[in-house]
């Protein structure tokens, strides 16, 4: 299917303009397809264009009374000639539903054979659902109509007008959207509904997920109302498309969409089993940032896919902010610090890194690939920092003029910051060209000196760039300085280099008693890597426990986490630090967050022959962790999840799975058992056998996937072989089945086992890639990456198959991003390897 180009789009947004959509959908027709026709009417300045289908079959296409040809459809493409000023294009087609969560995906629980549908139009797939102009900037209203069997429940982004009959649903029209937000659901949905400050509420899941649904309605209308009551604070729009539904849906493959009044989210979000105030935290944060986009994506949506930062990173800036403030998940700057911002410093320094605010994006499908941690984390953080430099009060009056300008329209970059601009007096073009235009992280070095006294001689803080992005940026920063026994004061200072050429000399710190930690970027204000100087990180170890505020902690974690990663110091040394610092740890988000980021140091950037050395590290700081835990907690379930996952000790996984030996509190459950029994597979000590009675104990859709991860995992030649074949060339399972199954075949244990399939990833996966939509193509070849394959002979077949120039755009991206981490890994045991010697 062509990808719709940058030129194409702007040459038919210029030419015609939609005035409505009137779409006609009947799912009643079987398992395989649904029918689909549409009336489109729009104006045009010119006699030609085209517009986008992508059926099954294409029945019929009328054109202003004149029947076309359905032969003329070329490829996704359908020519449109002899237009008048006012037209109307019909378009009757069976299109066919998909597993691979795009267009309109279909599920048949397995838990109790019901079957569900959901529409997702993102980022070019409503052609999947109806013919459409599908691009952006040309916003219409959409009116919907669904035939659907009797039993169902259909909802869409309008509010229904009427039900003629028993399996009729007809729609009011929507406001003016983009296609990519139009969506559906339609099945035999459980529902829950309420209302506040005269909006309409609901909350869609699957029957087979009703109780769970039920056990966190409360906590999830909560947090609905707290965000909007919020989101209305601070914006003078209220939230303008009437109903607020959100609708917990199968086999998603984001994390959740924002189509205005319905969003949609990956049901993984309704937990049936215990889980941490961390994984509540990550449900409020998107359902926060979902409701930013009703402002930033579909009130004023951007031109074309260059701007997608005017979505991605206002949403996840203001998804992080307004659940920091108006929810009981107060700490969700300490998430976004730790978590959120180490993914946007790795996508940052990888050969794929690109602008916030690329100046050009040629298509939609290399829109796509942008959807990555700079979009997400970066973007956020410059917006913050952003708000450091102008004022809050400022950036709001800028964003609310911003709305007002461009509300049910589309804007651009130059746009918002003319709105910016005039609200705060200042010329934002310099710190557009810095921050948004160019590529690359900074990092920030503390240098230190302290006389004979203990008192600073000098502190200044250094600021680089890579050779390859040099450029400097200007900083608003906090510099914290820490006493051992965990006391502190800030500064708050401005790193200008076009001053003093990327050394900032702090002179109000001069003569001061030397602080035991010095920490550049306290309150991280800023997006940039830290250092410490040498004392200050001797004295972290000290330090940690002793920190009442998690954010410095989180801060202080991130450090050491990426200065092993840069190869700068041994991982053993962030070992050793979890092993003294991790069992005082009180903020679970923290704990879990350096146990899940650490561990890819431990199985890919440490040397082979001291990851046994590290793990029993890490396993006796869990222990003690989970000794310290309040029965029943999160920071209890935390350390035991962390202990599950580092040790080898097969007699308490066994144990645990048969109820002996359970910690107090501790719920040995659905998910907890996928996990023991994971581990138990990875280590050898468990088989088929107990896999499929774990599946048929648990005969759900969730219980699907651990048990395919699981059975990829096992250490038997002809299971690797098995999920092989399902990774490379299994098109009949769905998106979530084939995912799982990549994401178990690799194993730190089982190098030797796998060796055979590293080169056969390089000779399989291109053609792997072509059988699957670019979206789930990108994520198998992802997880599939023989990613504790360290050596450079893996480094040198993917240069080989880098080499080829006919590879998918997602794939050439995917190797080359994934060869960079080896190099980092070589490096870094290179490193370690030096230091020993």
């Amino acid at each position: 299917m062509p990808s719709l180009s940058r030129a194409e789009s702007t040459a038919r947004g210029a030419s015609i303009a939609v005035v409505s959509y009137h779409v006609d959908l009947d799912l009643t027709e079987g398992g395989e397809r649904f029918r689909s026709q549409v009336t489109i009417r729009f104006t045009a300045t010119g006699t030609e264009t085209f517009a986008e289908v992508k059926p099954a079959k294409l029945l019929g296409v009328r054109l202003n009374g004149v029947d076309l040809d359905p032969a003329g459809l070329d490829d996704n493409r359908l020519p449109l000639t002899e237009l008048v000023e006012e037209n109307t294009l019909t378009v009757d087609a069976e299109m066919a539903y998909t597993n691979t969560g795009e267009g309109m995906h279909r599920f048949v629980d397995p838990a109790d054979g019901e079957t569900y549908l959901y529409a997702m139009s993102f980022l070019d797939d409503v052609q999947r659902i109806f013919a459409a102009f599908d691009q952006p900037d040309l916003k219409a209203p959409v009116t919907l109509s669904v035939t659907a069997p009797p039993h169902w429940t259909v909802a869409a982004n309008a509010e229904l007008a009427a039900s003629p009959s028993p399996g009729r649903w007809e729609f009011a029209p929507t406001l003016p959207i983009a296609t990519y937000l139009f969506t559906l659901i339609a099945g035999p949905w459980h529902v829950r509904r309420d209302d506040h400050d005269g909006v309409p509420l609901g909350i869609y899941c699957r029957r087979s997920m009703a109780e769970h649904l039920d056990a966190d309605t409360e906590e999830i209308f909560t947090v609905t109302k707290q965000c909007l009551d919020r989101f209305h604070q601070l914006f003078d729009e209220r939230y303008p498309f009437g109903k607020y539904d959100q609708a917990f849906v199968p086999e998603f493959n984001a994390g959740a969409m924002e189509n205005p009044g319905l969003v949609t989210f990956r049901d993984d979000y309704i937990f049936r089993s215990a889980v941490t105030d961390t994984q509540r935290e990550l449900r409020a944060t998107t359902i926060a940032h979902e409701m930013a986009h009703m402002w930033f994506g579909d009130l004023v949506t951007m031109r074309w896919w260059d701007d997608l930062w005017l979505n991605e990173s206002f949403a996840e800036y203001l998804g992080t902010r307004v659940t920091a403030e108006a929810t009981r998940f107060d700490q969700a700057w300490t998430t976004f610090a730790l978590r959120r911002k180490a993914w946007g410093y790795a996508a940052d320094q990888r050969p794929s890194t690109h602008p916030v605010a690329p100046e050009q994006v040629s298509d939609a499908a290399e829109a796509l690939l942008n959807f990555d941690g700079i979009s997400y984390a970066k973007g956020a953080s410059v917006l913050q920092q952003l708000v450091a430099w102008l004022g809050d009060e400022p950036f709001l009056a800028g964003l609310n003029d911003h709305f007002s300008r461009h509300r049910f329209g589309n804007a651009t970059l130059a746009d918002l910051l003319a709105s910016l601009g005039s609200a705060s007096g200042r010329d934002l073009a310099g710190w557009a060209q810095a921050w948004l235009r160019t590529a690359q992280v900074n990092t920030l070095r503390a240098e230190v000196a302290v006389d004979a006294d203990g008192r600073y001689r000098e502190v200044a803080v250094t600021q680089t760039a890579p050779s390859t992005h040099p450029v400097l940026r200007p900083h608003r920063i906090g510099v914290g300085r820490y006493a051992v026994d965990g006391s502190a004061d800030r500064i708050e200072v401005d790193l200008d280099p076009e001053v003093d050429g990327g050394r900032t000399v702090l002179a109000e710190l001069t003569g001061e008693p030397a602080s035991a930690v010095l920490l550049p970027n306290d309150g991280d204000l800023t997006f940039a890597k830290i250092r410490l100087d040498a004392a200050s990180a001797d004295a972290v170890p000290l330090l940690l426990p002793r920190l009442a505020d998690p954010l410095p902690r989180a801060l202080l974690w991130g450090e050491a986490l990426d200065a092993a990663t840069d190869g700068e110091r041994s991982v053993m040394t962030v070992v050793e630090l979890i092993g003294v610092a991790l069992p005082t740890e009180t903020e679970v988000i923290i704990a879990e967050d350096v146990l899940a980021l650490s561990r890819s140091l431990v199985d890919r950037y440490l040397d082979p022959s001291m990851r046994q050395t590290a793990l029993a590290i890490i396993d006796k700081a869990c222990r003690r962790m989970l000794d310290g835990a309040p029965a029943g907690g999160s920071l209890q379930l935390a350390a035991a999840r962390g202990l599950l996952a580092a040790t080898t000790d097969v007699a308490l996984l066994t144990g645990w799975l048969g109820g002996r030996g359970v910690p107090h509190g501790l719920a040995v459950d659905t998910e907890l058992r996928w996990a023991i029994l994971g581990r138990l597979v990875a280590l050898g000590a468990a088989g088929a056998a107990e896999i499929e009675a774990a599946a048929t104990a648990d005969p759900s859709a969730a219980g699907a996937e651990r048990a395919a991860r699981c059975r990829a995992a096992l250490p038997d030649p002809a299971a690797k072989q098995a999920a092989w074949e399902i990774i490379v060339a299994n098109t009949e399972l769905s998106n979530r089945l084939v995912e799982a199954t990549a994401a178990g075949f690799w194993q730190p244990e089982q190098a030797e086992l796998t060796a055979d399939y590293v080169p056969r990833y390089f000779a399989d996966m291109p053609a792997a890639a072509r059988l699957r939509t670019p979206w789930v193509a990108d994520e198998v070849a992802k997880l599939a990456f023989p990613r504790y394959a360290v050596a450079q002979t893996t480094r040198e077949a993917a240069a080989t198959l880098l080499s080829h120039d006919d590879l998918t755009s997602g794939l050439r991206r995917v190797i080359s991003d994934a060869d960079d981490d080896l190099r980092r890994a070589l490096v870094a045991r290179t490193a370690m390897a030096a230091t020993i010697a």
